[in-house]
C-alpha cells in the first residue's frame, strides 16, 4: 500500500538529494530505481555512506535540509539519529539510506533489492555542474 503525501515529482527530489549528498562528500552513492518493481514501497532508494558517526549525520541533515528549501517538505519518517550508523530518510517515493560502512555492508541492501536497476551517478565534482 502506498504512503500518502506524494507532492514532488520524484526525479526532482532524487536530484536534489544527490546534491546534498555530494555536498556533504557521501561516499558509494547508489541509486536504485524501483519503479518497475511490482509492489515495491517507494520509486528510488539512494544509498551511501559516510567515514563517520558525524559524517553521517551531516550527510542526513543536509538531505533534509535541502529537501525542505527545494520543496518545504519534511520527511515522512526518519531514524537512526541517536547512533548515526544507518540513518534513514523516507520521503515517500524516495528512500535515503546513510550508513557508516561496516553497517553497509553487514546489510547489503544493494543485493536484497538486485532486481532494481541501478542507476549511474556522476561523481561529486561532475555532478555539481549538471
Amino acid at each position: 500500500m502506498r504512503k500518502k503525501g506524494k507532492t514532488q515529482n520524484p526525479v526532482q527530489l532524487k536530484d536534489v538529494v544527490l546534491r546534498s549528498i555530494a555536498d556533504k562528500k557521501g561516499k558509494n552513492v547508489v541509486c536504485l530505481n524501483m519503479t518497475r518493481i511490482a509492489g515495491s514501497i517507494c520509486d528510488y532508494f539512494i544509498i551511501c555512506e559516510g567515514d563517520s558517526s558525524v559524517q553521517v549525520g551531516t550527510i542526513a541533515k543536509a538531505v533534509e535540509k535541502g529537501i525542505h528549501e527545494a520543496t518545504g517538505e519534511h520527511a515522512y519518517h526518519k531514524e537512526g539519529y541517536s547512533n548515526a550508523e544507518w540513518i534513514l530518510l523516507d520521503y515517500v517515493d524516495i528512500v535515503v539510506h546513510v550508513f557508516q560502512p561496516h553497517v553497509r555492508g553487514f546489510y547489503n541492501l544493494e543485493s536484497l533489492w538486485a532486481d532494481a536497476e541501478n542507476e549511474e551517478i556522476a561523481k561529486e565534482r561532475e555532478y555539481k555542474h549538471v
